[in-house]
């Protein structure tokens, strides 16, 4: 869950990301516009659970830097939870958001600093102005924190949780198989995190799990006394899989199953088809959660592009983004393809997904694509 705070240059939201955290995460100072990047800090709240507390610049910065920051702010309110609306009790000012379908928690500080009766009058203004009363706090002095994280629980949406990534594929006791490449595009010493999540949920799901790689299925079904009741594999190794998979088993991707609990998989499955009328002239915007330096067969830089232009010709023009960025623009694109986005909470995912068809363009993920050009979606 995604806590960002936002509001005006020295209100105090690095004061209190580091009062929430516990600890001096935030650099704070006296000077505004000390925060010039996102700062992110991971915490666990009881009653919650993990959650990432996110600072931002300042929503009233100027100049030329300012501008930037401030939209550095505005990506960060994309991929919020939930708003903390951080006012400075001594300057009394509320400064405007931009249009979020999130809850927006008004957060009063520095009352330490602040005269009783203004006090009193800014509350009730801010109680009139959001619909719902704010909460006091002094951040250098961490009074107030205990209301503020009571608060954070009552204002958290009842959908901001992602779905099972297995729901509706397997039941507890069931028995699941991954198949998982460790190649040179894997981590050194670690697994990619769509794996880790994957096992862990099917843990928690008390379901039985057998891993391998690819070279090594046929021996793994071979000493399996009972047929897998699901395969879930690497999007790479989708068609080799296929070829070997005993009748009763349900095959799919890491990247499917990222894209059903994190994004539109409706409407990724329904826009995939626009493969088959991309030509020479169309373009294409393939988008990376993570970054990392690309290694030989990548599958966003190299597969995918290669698949692509051997149906539409080799002039297709590909552009590819990473991490955070993302045109604002998109109208000059025929075709969106996300990859499963482990980096991104589903918020800010569905946010790109809601970006996309207010402009009417079509947009898939990695496993998506792949299955449907090796025609085994």
């Amino acid at each position: 869950m995604h806590i960002v705070l936002a509001g005006n240059r020295n209100s105090g939201k690095s004061s209190l990301l580091n009062a929430l955290a516990g600890q001096r995460t935030a650099i704070v100072s006296d000077v505004p516009g000390t925060t010039t990047d996102r700062v992110s800090k991971p915490i666990e709240i009881i009653g919650i659970g993990p959650c990432v507390l996110v600072d931002t610049a300042g929503l009233d910065d100027s100049g030329q830097l300012g501008g930037e920051r401030i939209q550095g702010t505005v990506d960060a309110l994309k991929t919020a939870d939930v708003v903390l609306l951080v006012l400075d009790a001594t300057a009394r000012v509320i400064p405007q958001l931009p249009r979020i379908q999130v809850p927006v928690l008004p957060v009063i500080n520095k009352t330490d600093l602040c005269v009783s009766t203004e006090l009193d009058t800014f509350a009730k203004e801010v109680g009139e102005r959001f619909g719902t009363g704010a909460v006091l706090t002094a951040a250098t002095e961490k009074k107030g924190i205990d209301a503020l994280v009571k608060a954070i629980r009552a204002s958290v949406p009842e959908d901001w949780d992602a779905p099972l990534m297995t729901e509706g594929l397997l039941e507890e006791g069931d028995l699941a198989l991954l198949v998982m490449p460790q190649d040179r595009q894997a981590p050194k010493g670690r697994l990619i995190l769509p794996q880790q999540q994957t096992i862990r949920e099917l843990l928690d799901r008390k379901c039985r799990i057998v891993c391998c790689t690819p070279d090594t299925l046929r021996a793994t079904l071979d000493a399996l006394k009972e047929t897998p009741d699901a395969i879930i594999a690497d999007s790479q190794s989708l068609e080799a899989v296929r070829e070997v998979k005993p009748e009763g088993s349900v095959l799919t991707s890491f990247s499917i199953l990222l894209a059903a609990a994190k994004g539109d998989i409706g409407y990724f499955k329904e826009s995939v088809r626009v493969i088959d009328s991309l030509t020479p002239e169309s373009r294409v915007l393939i988008a990376e959660a993570c970054t990392h330096v690309p290694v030989a067969e990548d599958i966003g830089r190299v597969q995918l592009p290669r698949l692509l232009r051997a149906r539409a010709g080799s002039s297709l023009r590909i552009d590819t983004v990473s991490g955070r960025d993302f045109p604002e623009d998109l109208g000059g694109y025929s075709l969106i393809i996300h990859c499963g986005a482990c980096m991104f909470n589903r918020r800010y995912v569905l946010e790109r997904v809601r970006q996309a068809k207010s402009q009417g363009v079509p947009m898939t993920n990695y496993g998506i694509t792949m299955a449907y050009i090796k025609k085994i979606l």
